[in-house]
């Protein structure tokens, strides 16, 4: 569980280690629910959910989600 009960979209960059535009692009593909009190927000659980949901994926594209392929180890 993270510190706060509610982030900035500025926050919620800096938890996930990208950029503030990243966390606008997977808002709007509805990947992260905000909601919008002046500015918006997203609720810490919120972020928890997206990254279970988001773990095995590559969300580069929010647009586009992929699975991630598992690569084994050359024998």
């Amino acid at each position: 569980m993270l510190d706060k009960p509610l982030y900035t979209m500025e926050e919620a960059a800096q938890i996930l280690q990208v950029k503030r535009g990243t966390v606008d692009k997977l808002r709007e593909a509805g990947l992260i629910r905000c909601l919008k009190l002046g500015r918006w927000k997203v609720r810490a659980e919120e972020l928890d959910r997206f990254l279970r949901e988001a773990e095995g994926k590559d969300v580069t594209d929010p647009f586009n989600v992929k699975d991630i392929a598992i690569e084994k180890a050359p024998r």
